[in-house]
């Protein structure tokens, strides 16, 4: 089954079923949270913007529709609608615009749905060492104790991956 197959049955069973929700929470979580972490930089605003986003999904779940795009992508829209929300209430309360970020366009977005897309079709360990590397945000080294291995062979892991991502998206661009 591909992961767009995956993707679809859990969100029809979730639509269904709200408790089943929890799938589509549990696979999303880290990717949400880095994307989140990264834009606002305060790891207790992150968590809790983090946690809004997936309160407005299970809210909209059954408004969902299925094209085809990962499931990722609507979470990533609701997550930049968030964070721009959140700006803005932080530029009223304090009035300074200072660290607020461009949110990003609709190109950006397809963009980074595809590249999730491409990212859960590599290899395996290219996938683990890309997942722990950036979504969990480890280093090397801690990547080479979790997986057995040494840090040259985690960075040439990392390395393939990168070039392979690069390719694909170039080819898909072309």
């Amino acid at each position: 089954m591909t992961q767009s197959t995956d993707d679809r049955l859990r969100i029809e069973a979730a639509q269904r079923d709200p408790s089943r929700f929890g799938e589509l929470y549990e696979e999303n979580f880290y990717r949400v949270y880095a994307y989140v972490t990264r834009r606002v930089g305060d790891r207790n605003q992150a968590e809790d913007l983090t946690a809004e986003v997936f309160r407005q999904a299970l809210a909209g779940i059954g408004k969902f529709e299925w094209r085809g795009v990962p499931f990722a992508a609507w979470l990533l829209r609701i997550a930049s609608r968030t964070i721009a929300d959140h700006f803005k209430h932080s530029l009223r309360e304090t009035g300074d615009p200072a660290g607020e970020p461009e949110p990003p366009g609709p190109f950006d977005i397809e963009r980074r749905a595809m590249l999730f897309q491409l990212v859960e079709r590599l290899p395996e360990s290219q996938f683990r060492v890309i997942h722990l590397r950036f979504v969990e945000q480890k280093s090397i080294r801690e990547i080479a104790q979790e997986l057995g291995r040494s840090e040259g062979a985690v960075k040439q892991l990392q390395l393939r991956a990168l070039e392979n991502l690069r390719a694909q998206m170039e080819g898909a661009h072309a």
